[in-house]
């Protein structure tokens, strides 16, 4: 799938409301930290980013958006993220959609990704940034706002990425 525009984002992030983890999986029941809406786990999870980071809209976003492979193929734990990458990419460029694509690497792949050369010093500090604010967002109490307040930080990494896409040489 892929996304054509912020409101077809947004809608797809409306429709997490209410979708739960699967049993057993990370956030559900039997899970480290017990049964998750995915839609306020995906709030709880930018809104910590934008506490941590307030300047790094991309990586606030990836932490918005990186639950969406669970919805687009539900019970698929292995390539959710892989899945949320490849449907955020045209949309949201490709730092948001690498984000979201190596937030399921465990710490060890990640070291291992940065010793090869497939991911620089930066930005395998932001993932580990996003994937403690990814656990850290399982625990409710976070005040996360509503969805409907990232529609301008929606719109603006949207923008930059078009904008990079049609520079000469990008």
């Amino acid at each position: 799938m892929e996304l054509r525009g912020i409101d077809e984002l947004m809608d797809l992030l409306y429709a997490c409301r209410g979708a739960r983890d699967a049993p057993g999986g990370p956030g559900g029941p039997g899970g480290p930290s017990g049964p998750g809406d995915q839609h306020e786990h995906a709030l709880r999870t930018a809104a910590l980013l934008r506490r941590a980071r307030p300047a790094d809209k991309e990586l606030q976003v990836a932490g918005l958006v990186h639950t969406l492979g669970r919805l687009l193929r539900p019970g698929d734990d292995t390539g959710h993220a892989d899945l949320a990458a490849d449907a955020v990419r045209p949309l949201l460029g490709e730092r948001v959609a690498r984000l979201v694509r190596l937030h399921a690497l465990g710490p060890d792949d990640l070291v291992r990704l940065h010793a090869g050369g497939w991911a620089d010093a930066a930005l395998t500090e932001d993932v580990l940034t996003l994937r403690d604010a990814h656990e850290a967002g399982r625990t409710p109490g976070v005040d996360a706002g509503v969805l409907e307040d990232w529609r301008t930080v929606l719109e603006l990494v949207s923008d930059r990425a078009r904008a990079s896409h049609h520079l000469p040489g990008a």
